[in-house]
């Protein structure tokens, strides 16, 4: 009903909207990581949602910030746990986002060290009438690939391209893009859900051009993957 009458459903409208399973106080954060059932009543695959957020708040526990590192792929001693909350807590007090780079950060983790796949460039044309076309290069792990691939539109022609080199049985779950300012020519920061073996990764990528940016975040998935 929502593409038919080309009304996006409001996140914040009970049972379908997104924020109805959006946790962000701490202990209804610990409740659901035990148990979903705890706070929710149905499922949210239900009601076409993929699955419940964790939203990192000034009110979010340990458990949700362990939850999301764990997420990043990054793991933390209870002591080093323990110290990385409190500088969360401090940022959370003056800063309403919280978004996987701060957390990188906060738990001194370095985004791109040690990533095994890493892009060396990318080339898109596209047009209207037209079928867009991606040539992209990577390295992974010291080793260069080359891939060429045509979509519907530049993003699925270079996500196609980046298929072509990394063969594995994976699926775009969630693809949001967000302006970090109003101007044309500001970067872009893309979020993405790749589901992999049973289990979703989360990726993040920026960039003032989104096709760029929508790469370097299914490669920042990629990077995740157990």
């Amino acid at each position: 009903v929502s593409s038919l009458m080309n009304m996006p459903v409001q996140p914040n409208i009970a049972i379908v909207g997104r924020n109805a399973f959006a946790h962000s106080s701490g202990i209804h954060q610990d409740g659901v990581l035990k148990n979903t059932e705890t706070y929710e009543i149905i499922d949210p695959r239900e009601v076409g949602i993929d699955d419940n957020s964790i939203v990192l708040t000034a009110r979010s526990g340990r458990a949700a910030l362990k939850h999301h590192l764990v997420a990043l792929g990054v793991e933390l001693s209870q002591e080093k746990l323990d110290k990385v909350y409190e500088k969360f807590l401090k940022l959370a007090d003056n800063k309403k986002d919280i978004n996987d780079d701060d957390i990188l950060v906060l738990a001194g983790a370095d985004r791109n060290q040690n990533h095994r796949i890493k892009m060396d460039y990318l080339q898109v044309t596209s047009g209207i009438g037209v079928r867009s076309v991606a040539s992209l290069g990577l390295n992974v792990s010291g080793e260069k690939f080359e891939a060429a691939a045509s979509g519907n539109g530049p993003v699925d022609a270079a996500i196609k391209a980046l298929k072509q080199i990394i063969k594995r049985q994976m699926t775009l779950k969630e693809f949001t893009i967000q302006a970090i300012s109003k101007g044309s020519d500001d970067v872009g920061k893309v979020h993405m859900q790749v589901e992999y073996n049973n289990q979703i990764y989360y990726g993040f990528g920026a960039n003032t051009d989104i096709v760029a940016a929508s790469v370097e975040a299914y490669i920042d998935c990629i990077n995740k993957f157990k």
